[in-house]
């Protein structure tokens, strides 16, 4: 699936199941709440606290893709492209750190 079928598929569900968007500011909210939740996994799964017996079945995958439903849902209300946002984000990027990371000796 790419970003702007993506797009296309949640604007479809929101209309179908949904009723209609949340406003912009309960969408953001939302999506702090998703990205706390995938940084809970990865914080007792990968880093050094220890992983109650009630996360341990939690599935990162699906903690990740409702973070990006939401943010999903943001880009749709606010009439974002992600597929061109993404492009210019990457270019800026290539062209800002394109040769930093790759001379920075804390990466060797």
């Amino acid at each position: 699936m790419t970003i702007k079928q993506a797009q296309q598929t949640v604007d479809n569900w929101i209309n179908e199941h949904g009723v209609r968007y949340f406003n912009e500011l309960t969408n953001m909210a939302m999506l702090t709440e998703e990205v706390g939740e995938v940084a809970r996994i990865i914080a007792r799964r990968y880093g050094e606290q220890s992983e109650k017996e009630s996360d341990k079945n939690k599935d990162l995958g699906n903690e990740m893709a409702d973070v990006l439903f939401v943010l999903i849902c943001l880009a749709n209300q606010t009439g974002i492209d992600l597929t061109e946002a993404l492009g210019k984000n990457l270019q800026k990027k290539a062209a800002r750190d394109g040769e930093r990371h790759k001379n920075n000796p804390k990466l060797k």
